[in-house]
């Protein structure tokens, strides 16, 4: 790169503009750029290393996103006040990116790629995460880094029937479609995102405005490349850094596929499950080691061999679909795999539902909790908590695999988050906070799409009222020149060999939520994106039926160990009342009713939340509340006891510990001389509130507007 400060611009239709600079920032990187749109500023760097990686089936490409904390005016919370790990936020934004990147390489490029993103400024008119893939893309493409780029990603919302660019979070939270869309110059590459019940047009009519927008920002970047081409060379632009095969590799591969090609492909058209067939392709695979390695060689092949051996497979697979529309399970190219659900399959938990289909299974519940439970973001962008979260779990067993845990991995954070925004749309507003939590128990594709079933289920079985169920499904597309077949609920391999993954979850009247990644540089036209969605349109809609013959609505009824949720509001002034000097109040209130409290204050009001199991006990700690924080109601008769007789009237108590002055005038219509002529200490009488005395600030009850006005005997 040159110390040459080289920049471009990007005029966006709406009046704003994004400049993307380089040669000031990170020069002794491969390649640097700035980002910036208004006062959002995203850096992004690429270091590539000298060396060639011996990994045939894995390109080293590693993308890092991190928000820094004084971006957005913040110190980080908690006792270690340095930004930490990545948040879930971060790591979703890490993965589109990679999403849209890794397709455009080339097979044979195997140095080992770094793209780390820093956002340094946040406007909060800006996300960051839409210009994210733009940043590492134009820091790819200064680095003269071998890739089939520039692509770029924009997020794009649509609010009240118009399209935003790159929008505010406040614009974003009113949306009902918000999508992240990767694409290059020719197609769309990756889709991620959300909506609310949207038609298949709608979302169609979106991806083309997105493409537009994505257009103008590779145009930029291939502008700002032969800025720079005049000043500087690129590192990478000699092809001699390209990994090619070794002459004696290609005998190898030449061996194996004599020897495997047409034992695979009888195996493939035995249509075994997935374990026999991946039994038989290890026999295939070992008997060729065998035969043609001796043991010292082994370690130095074995990893080439795997590679030429998932090649053989990936031609197999290909073959018998796109030739002979023979696909490994025998399904034709529309057909669903066998559908099985059960719901309350766990009777201790609030709510639980299994669902199988082929050999993918999800085993999903509900819990059920008040605002304490809630999932507390507090990050760069937004301090929030959300009453409904969604976690997926994908343990090793699940494929038949061994593998040491050490956390919650990407790819489980990306699929939680996927079904999480499926459903959270159609879930009513409730006092409840909602954890769903989906754990893979077997998987052979389509996994996500089976926890989106299993958690619509589950809400059911919870009594959660939900506006509709939604199911979700996985599409494939198999390119071979002219020739594309478009298969409906794929299979792992097929995930695996295909062109396109594309999951879309929705209810029967729309789209609520979708995932697409191309793979191939190629990408789709507008036109087969329709048939694939209304294809899948077909394929949902046969999943929904089949999964609402285990439970065709919600349950009208709560579990009977489903924690109650009962909210009232207080007055403001009243809420130090009720928590009590040092929480003691409130703390004896939770003992002896054994429910959990909270009190939020939300304007004016005190919003109090209880929860409990004994609806008699919730009602208890809801009397004792509404005792302490007791407002009286104008024109309101109340039962009240005498509590203390004077001259000039009694005082009684309406509520408890609430006491108020019954004046002699106010008793009744004849005159007293004596109030125990009338009655006395202890008496129950009923009594009207008539307000506030504002001079002396005391209530006004009155006992004579209740009884009949004597008859005068002029009258």
């Amino acid at each position: 790169m040159s110390n040459l400060v080289v920049k471009e611009t990007i005029s966006m239709k709406d009046g704003r503009s994004i400049i993307i600079e380089t040669g000031r920032l990170a020069k002794q990187a491969d390649g640097s750029v700035i980002v910036r749109e208004k006062n959002t500023i995203l850096l992004a760097t690429v270091v590539v290393s000298n060396e060639t990686k011996n990994e045939p089936n894995f390109l080293p490409l590693t993308v890092d996103y991190r928000e820094k904390y004084s971006a957005g005016g913040k110190i980080p919370g908690g006792f270690i006040k340095r930004e930490g790990r990545p948040s879930d936020e971060e790591i979703l934004t890490m993965r589109l990116v990679d999403r849209v990147l890794r397709p455009t390489f080339p097979d044979s490029f195997k140095k080992e790629i770094q793209v780390m993103i820093s956002l340094l400024s946040y406007d909060k008119t800006v996300l960051p995460d839409g210009l994210a893939g733009l940043a590492a893309s134009a820091a790819l493409s200064v680095a003269g880094i071998p890739f089939n780029g520039p692509i770029s990603e924009i997020r794009i919302i649509r609010l009240n029937g118009k399209f935003i660019i790159n929008p505010s979070l406040e614009q974003l939270k009113k949306s009902d479609i918000d999508l992240i869309v990767g694409g290059s110059n020719h197609s769309i590459l990756m889709i991620e995102g959300e909506m609310k019940e949207v038609k298949e047009n709608e979302f169609l009519e979106t991806l083309i405005t997105a493409h537009k927008a994505i257009k103008l920002q590779i145009e930029a970047q291939i502008r700002l490349v032969n800025k720079l081409s005049n000043n500087c060379v690129f590192l990478f632009n000699d092809q001699k850094s390209i990994n090619c095969h070794q002459e004696e590799n290609k005998i190898l591969e030449k061996e194996l596929f004599l020897f495997s090609y047409e034992k695979i492909k009888k195996i493939y058209q035995s249509f075994l499950n997935k374990k026999k067939r991946s039994i038989q392709e290890k026999i295939v695979l070992n008997d060729f080691k065998k035969k043609f390695l001796i043991e010292e060689k082994i370690d130095k092949k074995e990893a080439i061999i795997d590679f030429f051996f998932e090649k053989i497979k990936k031609k197999i697979t290909r073959n018998l679909i796109l030739k002979n529309g023979i696909r490994l399970d025998g399904r034709t190219s529309k057909q669903i795999r066998s559908i099985s659900s059960f719901v309350d399959y766990l009777p201790e938990v609030h709510g639980s539902a299994l669902f199988s289909r082929g050999e993918t299974q999800s085993l999903t519940t509900v819990t059920l909790g008040s605002s304490l439970d809630a999932n507390k973001i507090d990050n760069v962008i937004m301090e929030n908590q959300e009453k409904f979260y969604l976690h997926y779990n994908f343990p090793p067993f699940s494929t038949g695999e061994i593998r040491s845990i050490r956390g919650v991995s990407r790819r489980e954070v990306g699929h939680g988050n996927l079904a999480q925004r499926a459903l959270k749309n159609i879930i009513p507003n409730n006092p409840y906070t909602i954890r769903v939590v989906s754990d893979i128990l077997e998987s052979n594709g389509s996994s996500s799409m089976a926890t989106v079933c299993a958690a619509s289920l589950a809400l059911m079985d919870a009594g959660i009222p939900i506006k509709n169920p939604v199911s979700g499904i996985s599409m494939g597309l198999f390119m071979e020149d002219e020739k594309k077949i478009i298969i409906s609920d794929i299979l792992g391999e097929e995930d695996h060999f295909g062109d396109l993954d594309f999951k879309i979850t929705g209810t029967k009247y729309g789209m609520t939520a979708c995932q697409m990644d191309v793979k191939t540089i190629k990408g789709v036209t507008y036109d087969l994106l329709n048939q694939i969605l209304v294809q899948a349109l077909e394929g949902r809609l046969f999943i929904l039926k089949k999964m609402l013959e285990s439970l065709p609505r919600y349950r009208k009824k709560m579990k009977p160990n489903a924690p109650k949720i009962y909210t009232l509001n207080i007055p403001k002034n009243f809420i130090g009342s009720v928590i009590g000097p040092g929480g003691k109040v409130i703390q004896e209130i939770q003992s002896c009713t054994n429910t959990n409290i909270t009190i939020e204050e939300k304007g004016d009001l005190g919003y109090i939340e209880i929860l409990g199991k004994n609806d008699e006990k919730i009602k208890k700690a809801i009397n004792r509340i509404q005792e302490i924080a007791f407002v009286p109601e104008l024109g309101k008769v109340y039962q009240a006891k005498i509590k203390s007789i004077k001259d000039f009237g009694a005082f009684v108590e309406i509520s408890k510990g609430i006491e108020g002055l019954l004046h002699i005038s106010e008793i009744g219509w004849k005159r007293l001389n004596n109030i125990e002529e009338e009655f006395h200490v202890g008496d129950i009488i009923d009594v009207k509130f008539m307000g506030i005395d504002e001079k002396k600030k005391k209530m006004k009850l009155s006992r004579k507007v209740l009884l009949p006005r004597p008859i005068k005997k002029n009258e």
